[in-house]
């Protein structure tokens, strides 16, 4: 089954209500390298009370739709699909417990050409369900491999989308590195992906890896966790929008290195890298500061 356009554009999601706890906002915490330095104090607020604060990319995993792409209405080989690139729009400060909804819709459906694939892009508002307030908006690129020449066929497809900027060819401004725990990618799982290719060596290796690699989602939030220690002082209100391109798998147990260079006004660019590996995990970041 191809691509429909028309199907995959207007595709009716149901609005997801999710209670998150202060428990589950210090498990995401801990699952993006926050408690990695015990005597931080700067630190220990993501992580431990009295008055405890979210990290700003735990919307990244609030309000999640689920893997709806595996609909065999959808017309998308689920199996060729890969998660590209990832935005995190802060409206409002995350609350430390409450009850949201995550509102999605089908942004962007670009047809790349035959052999080429197609990009589907996701926008979800994560909405406070106490007031109806827009916390923030979450933004995903997947990238279907296997779907595209399906303009060619006669259907409609969206303009695509702009290109990233080019990364400096400069010595990075700041530089920050974070450990990924050796157990980092079970602690990540609890925060709601279960995808085996993270835990199960036998899943790993049929996908072509020697090991269970990290979630994407993971090595973006140690990303986000870097941007908050380097160049925030960890006021987490000062993170407004974190954007990156998923280059490469990081592995458990790694360090990762986080390259940040100081732009125009509020923008900073940055990419993050296996520092053992000398990997690009992270390319084409960007990460508005107020």
């Amino acid at each position: 089954m191809a691509i429909d356009y028309h199907t995959l554009r207007n595709w009716a999601f149901d609005d997801v209500r999710q209670t998150y706890t202060e428990r589950d906002c210090a498990i995401y915490a801990l699952s993006v390298a926050f408690g990695s330095e015990p005597l931080d104090t700067r630190a220990l607020k993501f992580t431990y009370g009295p008055e405890l604060v979210a990290a700003p990319t735990m919307a990244a995993v609030l309000g999640f739709p689920g893997l709806w792409m595996r609909n065999p209405e959808t017309g998308i080989d689920y199996a060729k699909v890969v998660h590209g690139e990832q935005r995190v729009t802060l409206l409002r400060p995350l609350p430390a417990a409450a009850t949201i909804i995550g509102r999605t819709r089908v942004q962007s459906v670009v047809d790349k050409g035959e052999g080429k694939g197609a990009q589907v892009l996701t926008s979800r508002d994560v909405i406070d369900a106490a007031n109806g307030e827009v916390l923030a908006r979450v933004e995903q690129l997947n990238f279907c491999r296997g779907d595209g020449g399906f303009s060619a066929r006669g259907q409609a497809g969206d303009a695509p989308l702009p290109a990233l900027s080019p990364m400096p060819d400069t010595q990075a401004d700041l530089v920050c590195d974070l450990p990924v725990r050796p157990e980092g990618a079970l602690l990540y799982r609890l925060n709601g992906d279960l995808n085996p290719l993270h835990a199960d060596p036998a899943s790993a290796r049929a996908a072509g890896f020697d090991r269970p690699v990290l979630h994407g989602l993971a090595t973006y939030g140690i990303a986000g966790h870097a941007i908050l220690r380097a160049v925030c002082a960890y006021d987490a209100t000062r993170l407004k929008m974190l954007f990156a391109r998923f280059s490469a798998p990081a592995y458990p147990g790694e360090t990762i290195r986080v390259e940040i260079w100081h732009r125009h006004g509020a923008m900073l660019r940055f990419r993050a890298r296996s520092l053992e590996r000398d990997v690009i995990v992270l390319n084409n970041g960007e990460a508005r500061i107020e």
